[in-house]
């Protein structure tokens, strides 16, 4: 059994000031805790931020926590917010931004590959 907080999590930043700006990344729930085959993160974007622009064999279910922003697949555009959620298929382009003076946060679950 594991019950935590988000915010007791240790973040891992990634912030290259060009391609990354301000997303940190927590692993709450995986292999070692006893989920085999997936992973839950939170995802932070600090205001004005965004994420890698990136593709990968692995899909993204997110649900979204606080703030609002943009999630880019494949060109297109789709603004999120608190109370949504989304799925990012295996092998399509995708980016988030941040579009708010706030963090955006959200979680993140992917398959245990998916996780680095």
């Amino acid at each position: 059994m594991v019950i935590g907080h988000k915010d007791d999590v240790v973040a891992v930043i990634h912030n290259d000031g060009v391609n990354v700006i301000g997303t940190s990344l927590k692993k709450a729930i995986g292999p070692e805790e006893g989920w085999e085959d997936y992973v839950l993160r939170f995802v932070e974007v600090a205001p004005k931020g965004q994420s890698f622009d990136h593709i990968h064999p692995w899909p993204h279910i997110n649900y979204y926590i606080k703030g609002n922003g943009m999630l880019t697949i494949e060109g297109e555009q789709y603004p999120v917010c608190e109370g949504m959620y989304s799925f990012v298929p295996a092998d399509k382009q995708h980016q988030w931004k941040n579009t708010s003076d706030e963090k955006l946060e959200f979680i993140c679950i992917v398959p245990k590959e998916g996780h680095k």
